[in-house]
């Protein structure tokens, strides 16, 4: 058994084989375990063992105002996930949505006025990002790829903020030492992005008319820090 898992929430099966591929290139394993829980609800028996959880993203919104029963027990089960981080049981690396799931847990507010469209965007690091094992390498600044429609307010308590930008106040922050959450994507490579974009083409993460142009843009980015932080990630924890 790899001492990885990535935890997968998205529903389209194709986006979600790709984004399972993208996190085991960008932790640098030839292993990265694989727990779907749109099919299975999270099993404590199934994590152990496992010294560092990825989570991936998700067209699941923490503020939809309408959520199935599965959306409701994904997010029970990403709250458990955080919990044990907390407590320094299990190193968590959360993204996309499932900062959502965490920045509420920890009283904090997720809306839907800072939201950023599918593209490759500079982040800068704070200063508690740039001490910090697995961001403080990439400081002050690095190139992500974002596509969100929520993001965290504000920092929620008890959370350092790890990375910034004028878009999206909140990019990343950690909470004690074992867990990171982050609002952008680390883990995909500009193909693999471009290719993700094709499962989303008409579900409000850019305008399906400029498709062809937006997909162009990202091709021609150049992100490679964010799989540096999940290989950094991987060699702090795991």
């Amino acid at each position: 058994m790899s001492s990885l898992l990535y935890v997968c929430v998205r529903p389209e099966v194709g986006a979600a084989d790709a984004e399972h591929a993208s996190f085991r290139r960008a932790l640098g394993v030839d292993v990265v375990d694989r727990l779907d829980l749109l099919d299975e609800p999270l099993d404590e028996k199934r994590l152990q063992g496992y010294r560092g959880i990825v989570v991936g993203g998700s067209p699941f919104n923490v503020s939809d105002t309408v959520k199935s029963a599965v959306q409701l027990r994904v997010e029970a089960d990403l709250e458990r996930l955080a919990r044990r981080a907390i407590a320094a049981e299990t190193a968590v690396f959360f993204t996309c949505f499932s900062i959502g799931v965490v920045t509420r847990l920890l009283g904090g507010e997720v809306v839907t006025s800072t939201p950023e469209s599918a593209s490759a965007t500079v982040i800068r690091t704070t200063d508690a990002g740039a001490a910090d094992p697995v961001f403080g390498p990439s400081a002050p600044a690095l190139t992500v790829f974002t596509a969100h429609k929520e993001s965290a307010a504000a920092l929620p308590p008890g959370a350092q903020l790890l990375a910034t930008n004028d878009s999206c106040p909140v990019q990343a922050y950690r909470v004690g030492t074992h867990l990171y959450a982050a609002q952008f994507h680390p883990e995909p490579t500009p193909r693999d992005f471009a290719d993700r974009m094709t499962f989303y083409r008409t579900t409000g993460y850019f305008d399906p008319d400029e498709f062809d142009r937006v997909q162009g843009q990202v091709l021609a980015a150049s992100v490679t820090e964010g799989a540096a932080l999940l290989r950094r990630f991987a060699e702090t924890f795991a």
